[in-house]
């Protein structure tokens, strides 16, 4: 549970500024990134599933960190900045936990949404914390999902946005549009600010996602950017902005606050109060409403990766254009990103493709419509099927698992648990299982029985017995697991003693 003095703190509204005074000087050391990391891994489908988005996945064949692994080491500590806030859904959590262990990177909180509220409930959250302990502080919001090909202009960018937030101002980055995309907001530049050298502009107008025609005239008329979904923000402006125009947005961030229970080292908000926020983005609640919108222009080499055009965009190429991942011969074929995870692939004389195939899901688009990918999930939606949700891996806090086989009253998964790695004590009343060890050495518990199960030895577990896997060395453990029975589903399970404190609704 949340101290009682910060519970109190948290209850105050935020003193009236009427003259606007902000501490003078270099703000590096009130810089607080916020990295919003929500997403429910629509846009890259089938690569990206609701369970495990975009922000997890190494692509570009594993060579580079992930895109919330780059993120979390945007803004680094060593360069002055706070450590990170984050905010991600209740599913999430053990996933951007493992994220920070492997980035080495501490954080300063982590927020679990209950419900997805867009970014202005989570920034308000963000804000709340941050100006709890200093008002004056600046928050920098992230994403966790984009690629930024120049760090260090980046991180300067800030610096700067910084400098100008402390003045009053909501701070936008805008890019210069590359082409006459159809996929992201505009906004319309305005007068420059005083002071800043002509690097930093009023908001003038925002305008949606154009069709194309009205997008080559935003990228012909020259004083039109892109919104790149990056904020520098001092707290207090923030907040005291979103009480004036969104109360009912402040008000929910601020009660979910108050009731926030600590989690294996997470801020669970409360979800009764969190849910009573309208579900809108920053950018309808304020930016497009006040009057302190600032924005600047940066070349950073930004991309939002919102689509598989964008991720081809900024993939290495061979000489005809094609990006290849996996197993494939590709013959008089150019500009395909082509991505197989066990099948090989083969294609002739074609051109412009997203060729796409996992283990349970193959997707064939023309690059051009790439973006439609998420009609393809709605209709997966609609029909509650599991392939727009999970993979046939499915992640846990202990490992994962991996369905192999299945058959009519029989299926073959392959368990992984890291070192630490322990599941719940647990009984299924239709299915019986085998385990077999292939590597590590794995503590097993069956009724009151505990041994330990080497490699290429194998257990039992008849239906209703009770038992439990461990992994107390220091290799991963991976055992082969036959389960036989009249029903196999993942909801024909008892626990108890869960060591991540884990809802039944988690182990879906």
């Amino acid at each position: 549970m949340i101290s009682r003095e910060l519970r109190a703190e948290t209850t105050k509204r935020l003193p009236a500024l009427p003259n606007m005074l902000f501490q003078k000087g270099d703000p590096m050391s009130t810089i607080h990134p916020v990295i919003l990391s929500g997403g429910s891994g629509t846009r890259l489908w089938p690569l990206s599933r609701s369970m495990y988005p975009k922000q997890f996945i190494r692509f570009f064949n594993g060579h580079e960190p992930s895109f919330l692994g780059a993120t979390l080491k945007r803004l680094e500590q060593s360069a002055g900045f706070a450590e990170p806030i984050l905010l991600c859904n209740n599913d999430h959590r053990f996933l951007v936990k493992e994220e920070l262990d492997r980035a080495r990177i501490s954080t300063k909180s982590i927020y679990l949404e209950p419900v997805a509220r867009n970014t202005a409930a989570a920034i308000a959250v963000a804000a709340l914390a941050v100006a709890r302990e200093n008002p004056n502080g600046i928050l920098a919001v992230m994403p966790s999902d984009h690629k930024i090909r120049d760090e260090a202009r980046f991180v300067e960018a800030v610096r700067r946005g910084a400098k100008v937030a402390q003045t009053g101002r909501l701070v936008m980055f805008g890019i210069k549009p590359a082409e006459a995309h159809t996929g992201y907001g505009y906004i319309r530049q305005g007068g420059a600010l005083e002071g800043f050298n002509g690097g930093a502009f009023s908001v003038d107008a925002f305008f949606e996602k154009p069709d194309l025609e009205t997008a080559q005239r935003y990228v012909a008329a020259g004083n039109y950017f892109w919104n790149s979904g990056i904020f520098v923000l001092g707290a207090r402006t923030f907040l005291e902005e979103l009480q004036r125009l969104e109360p009912r947005i402040y008000d929910a961030a601020r009660a979910s606050m108050m009731k926030a229970v600590d989690d294996l080292g997470c801020l669970r908000l409360d979800r009764t109060a969190f849910a009573q926020s309208p579900n809108i983005s920053i950018d309808y609640a304020v930016m497009e409403k006040t009057s302190l919108a600032a924005m600047l222009p940066i070349d950073v080499g930004w991309n939002d990766v919102g689509s598989w055009s964008s991720l081809w965009d900024i993939a290495p190429h061979d000489a005809q254009g094609n990006y290849v991942h996996g197993d494939a011969v590709l013959e008089d074929s150019n500009n395909l990103y082509v991505h197989s995870e066990r099948s090989l692939v083969s294609t002739i004389g074609v051109n412009n493709l997203i060729i796409v195939d996992t283990p349970d899901a193959l997707l064939v688009a023309d690059k051009s419509r790439s973006q439609e990918v998420s009609k393809i999930v709605a209709k997966l939606k609609l029909s509650n099927r599991k392939e727009q949700e999970q993979h046939l891996r499915n992640y846990r806090p202990w490992g994962f698992f991996e369905t192999l086989n299945i058959g009519p009253r029989f299926q073959v998964k392959l368990l992984h648990v890291k070192p630490g790695g322990k599941l719940s004590m647990q009984m299924h009343h239709h299915r019986s299982e085998h385990w077999i060890v292939v590597q590590g050495t794995a503590k097993v518990v069956i009724g009151d029985i505990e041994k330990l199960v080497r490699e290429n030895e194998s257990v039992y577990i008849f239906a209703t017995q009770w038992h439990r896997l461990e992994n107390p060395g220091k290799v991963p453990v991976e055992i082969i697991e036959v389960q036989i029975g009249s029903y196999l589903g993942e909801d024909d399970i008892l626990r108890t003693d869960d060591i991540y404190h884990r809802a039944p609704e988690e182990t879906k």
